[in-house]
């Protein structure tokens, strides 16, 4: 039986935005210099990039390149893939269904979003390399080597288990903002619940899974960490190499180049996947209560499916470190500097998160309300930031600090302005997916009461995409605990993180000395999460 037309439209008719007289012009200069700020680095590596000459262009057209703009390419679309096939189902099993221990898993789940990259390669290498543990555990039954995990596979295995909670928590959102009465519209008719998720509840995720999806490929493309522990090469790779090996910065900054294409392709294919289709909730949905899904004998396969990936994504990491952690308790590893590494990344992330939540709410209502070709540079400009290298950004600023502002240079500002860069994308698309849930007729019903837009936006909106706009700021909040480039090079004189003290040990080969700030640096991701796992409903 076909879904009936009325309903199937009420998923994907045609587009409806919302307008009034125009954008509120406090907001608009608000989103104006968020949108300059974000530029900043690109001037930067213009301004380098055309310093090179024609030495710039050898070195773009040469095969080696091309070898390296494809591993790129298809390391960001494997784990972009992989990150969604594994977040949809597990954000509808502990948001949609009678899965026992929801709010469990639903912490359980985000954990891995604290380890950094790095962490996760030297885990992977630790646990499942040609001299791990598994290979030691395994000599006596005859398996002298295990196949090789450097290359390809490792970076898609690491990045695929420690960032598919960017999926997660934004599809997970989604389906809590979702309007579910069209389900119950379609079971009614007779569908089965097959029919009713891939015809009804796919197509509204659809935004929120681009989102994420959209997070997950920039953050393939930015990272280092993975990629050189296991020796794969992508841009991130050559350019950090480029940058430490050669006093000449301006060939680094044309590579750099290279990937903000790449990026302006990736959000153009993110706004293509959008549709012209809107998302918002009915006017009755809010007043009946969510009906689960009873698993019944699927009950057990959604089980191992939670376990299988906190088995790779936690207890993995967590007997490598663990590991470590008893070596350096048998070494008399002094731990009297945790306290004030661990003050101080929590207050400078919490001071980011905050921050991210305040400026990307604005920029969201514009682009969401006000939809237009216009309005949508700022989108992109929020996007292009996180493309870019940490190292690319924290340069760039340096640059900026000791050129034209050098009373903020080595501040907090300074610091904490090159985290929104590289991290505002996060909270932006948790707060433009809340938005695009919100019926505008409810805002138009205040206006019409003679509300201002802002008494309208503080008394309907803000409310009603709390839940998202939170969302994204514990997503800042968890991925600026784990920041390394920045904090190194932008970082005051003598600031120092958790993430910088693993590193340091990391780089020296001290890993059991790096194993209680990485115990600490998990410890500390799990306040966030497990306040972010009670607001389930």
């Amino acid at each position: 039986m076909e879904i009936p037309i009325l309903l199937r439209e009420t998923v994907r008719s045609g587009r409806r935005t919302y307008r009034s007289a125009g954008p509120p012009l406090l907001l608009l200069v608000a989103s104006s210099v968020v949108g300059i700020g974000i530029l900043l680095p690109l001037v930067y590596l213009v301004l380098r990039a055309a310093g090179a000459g024609d030495e710039l262009w050898r070195l773009l057209l040469r095969p080696r390149t091309a070898v390296i703009l494809f591993n790129s390419v298809a390391l960001s679309s494997a784990v972009t893939l992989s990150t969604i096939a594994i977040a949809v189902p597990l954000a509808w099993l502990v948001v949609r269904s009678d899965l026992p221990l929801r709010r469990f898993w639903t912490g359980l789940l985000i954990v891995p979003l604290a380890v950094p990259s790095y962490v996760g390669g030297f885990v992977l290498i630790g646990a499942l390399g040609p001299r791990g543990m598994l290979q030691r555990l395994l000599e006596p039954l005859g398996v002298e080597r295990l196949p090789e995990i450097y290359g390809f596979p490792g970076a898609w295995l690491a990045l695929t288990l420690f960032t598919y909670p960017y999926v997660f928590l934004v599809v997970r959102a989604a389906l809590q903002g979702m309007d579910h009465t069209l389900e119950e519209a379609s079971r009614s008719l007779g569908h089965s619940g097959w029919s009713t998720f891939w015809q009804i509840t796919l197509p509204q995720l659809r935004p929120a899974i681009a989102a994420g999806g959209l997070l997950v490929a920039l953050y393939t493309l930015s990272d280092f960490g993975a990629v050189s522990l296991l020796q794969f090469d992508t841009f991130t790779r050559v350019i950090y190499a480029h940058y430490q090996g050669s006093f000449d910065r301006h060939l680094a900054a044309g590579l750099a180049l290279v990937l903000v294409v790449m990026t302006l392709l990736i959000l153009v294919l993110e706004h293509w996947s959008r549709g012209r289709a809107y998302y918002h909730r009915g006017a009755q949905s809010g007043l009946r209560s969510l009906r689960r899904v009873n698993l019944g004998r699927w009950r057990l396969p959604s089980l191992a499916l939670c376990s299988c990936v906190a088995l790779f994504a936690l207890v993995l990491p967590g007997l490598t470190i663990g590991y470590w952690l008893f070596r350096s308790v048998t070494y008399t590893t002094s731990f009297s500097s945790l306290p004030l590494l661990a003050w101080n990344t929590l207050w400078v992330s919490a001071a980011t998160g905050i921050a991210a939540v305040i400026l990307a709410v604005p920029v969201a209502y514009l682009t969401v309300r006000f939809p237009g070709r216009p309005l949508r540079l700022f989108e992109y400009a929020i996007y292009l930031g996180y493309g870019l290298p940490g190292i690319v950004i924290a340069l760039s600023l340096v640059f900026f600090g000791a050129n034209v502002a050098p009373i903020i240079y080595q501040t907090f500002f300074l610091l904490i302005a090159a985290y929104l860069i590289r991290f505002l994308p996060q909270a932006y698309g948790n707060a433009r997916t809340s938005l695009l849930q919100v019926n505008p007729s409810l805002e138009e019903a205040s206006r019409s009461l003679g509300h201002s837009w802002h008494a309208t936006l503080r008394a309907i909106t803000l409310p009603l995409v709390r839940g998202g706009a939170t969302a994204g700021g514990i997503l800042v909040f968890v991925t600026t605990l784990k920041e390394l480039p920045i904090t190194l090079l932008l970082g005051p004189i003598g600031f120092k993180t958790l993430a910088t003290e693993v590193w340091t040990n990391t780089a020296e080969g001290f890993f059991a000395e790096a194993a209680p700030v990485i115990l600490v640096l998990l410890g500390v991701s799990l306040l966030p999460t497990l306040l972010f796992a009670r607001k389930e409903p």
